[in-house]
Formats: structure tokens, sequence, C-alpha cells
């Protein structure tokens, strides 16, 4: 190859390095809050090898995200000291880290529920047989 095609042929890989992939091109005119790329590595390392994600889906995954970072970021800002630790990230994002335990507390409480309500029934039942037993 002749040092000027090798030229050419530099000068062009160093303009696309340099130019913007369409992807962040794409996330800057949706106005979304994050870069898509990283987030979409992240949702295909937990997905299995074979399926494929929707543009709309990684859109909505973006905007979700940054909802959830706003509404975070709002819960530190309630905080009346100047800078936000640790501490207080973790405590604002508990709600979000304790769905799990929330899913079971709710599952422990309707079958008390539960049996409060059989325990109701069988009551009914004892006053319906010993005032049915008087008449």
């Amino acid at each position: 190859m002749p040092e000027e095609e090798k030229e050419e042929v530099n000068e062009n890989v160093e303009e696309k390095m340099n130019e913007p992939m369409e992807e962040e091109i794409d996330d800057e005119k949706l106005g979304l809050p994050f870069p898509t790329a990283p987030i979409v590595r992240v949702m295909k390392s937990n997905l299995d090898s074979h399926k494929l994600v929707r543009r709309q889906v990684k859109e909505q995954m973006n905007m979700w995200l940054g909802k959830i970072c706003a509404e975070v970021s709002k819960d530190m800002n309630q905080s009346p000291y100047p800078t936000v630790g640790v501490p207080l990230f973790r405590q604002s994002i508990r709600k979000y880290e304790n769905v799990e335990e929330l899913r079971k507390e709710k599952e422990r409480i309707v079958v008390a529920l539960n049996k409060i309500k059989l325990d109701c029934d069988s009551l009914i039942r004892d006053l319906d047989h010993k005032f049915d037993d008087e008449n």
C-alpha cells in the first residue's frame, strides 16, 4: 500500500473514532438521563444470550433509572447536613433494597389475616349453633 493511501486510511479511522456513536446521538436527542450502552451491557449480562432487547425497553430502562436516581437524590436532599454521605445514601435507597423483605412481610400478614378470618368464621358457626339450639 502506498504511503499516501496509508495516511488517508489512518485519517479516516481517526475521524470515525472522534465521531460520536449513533447510539450516543440518539441518547442526546431523546433526552435520556444516562448513556444507553452501559445499561444495555448490564441488561445483557443478566439475560439469556439468545434474547434481544428492543429499543423501547432500553429507553424505558434508562428513563426508569433516571427517575429512581432523581427520587433518591430528592430524598437525600431532605437531610439538613451540607454533605451527602454513604449512610444517607443507604438510608435513601433502603426502600428499593428491601422490596423482597416487604413482599415476605406482606405474605406473613396475609397468612395471619386468613387465620383471623378462619377464627371469625368458626366463632360465627359456634354462635349460630348455640342460638339455633335455644329455639
